[in-house]
């Protein structure tokens, strides 16, 4: 059974830090590139960030360049975004999800059967 389960969300104020983790399991976490999305209320799904497969290339949207981190652990099977200088626009639900990095990187989509997580609130406080 596919799981991707998030965690390390929450409440921060302006200027602060959170690192979210993704857990997953049941398909082989490290053949699959790998992406943060997050969703406010009232707006579309963003890609937030992007991983390859074996972490060779990462990818960043403008509005988090700087300011985030992905990485991932294909030994323990979790993905992670370390986030810093958190502002109200970040304020949404982050969840990680299987991709093609070009697809989303290009096309922003994903693949019709992409796995994806539950989700996890961000909510930063001016």
């Amino acid at each position: 059974q596919v799981q991707l389960v998030e965690s390390g969300g929450g409440l921060v104020q302006i200027g602060g830090s959170l690192r979210l983790s993704c857990a997953a399991s049941g398909f082989t976490f490290g053949t699959y590139d790998m992406a943060w999305v997050r969703q406010s209320p009232g707006k579309g799904p963003e890609w937030v960030s992007i991983i390859t497969g074996a972490g060779g290339a990462k990818y960043y949207a403008d509005s988090v360049q700087g300011r985030f981190t992905i990485s991932r652990d294909n030994l323990e099977n979790k993905l992670y975004l370390e986030m810093n200088d958190l502002k109200p626009s970040d304020t949404a639900v982050y969840t990680c999800t299987t991709c093609i990095a070009e697809l989303l990187l290009h096309y922003n989509r994903l693949p019709e059967d992409a796995y994806k997580g539950q989700g996890t609130q961000v909510t930063v406080s001016s």
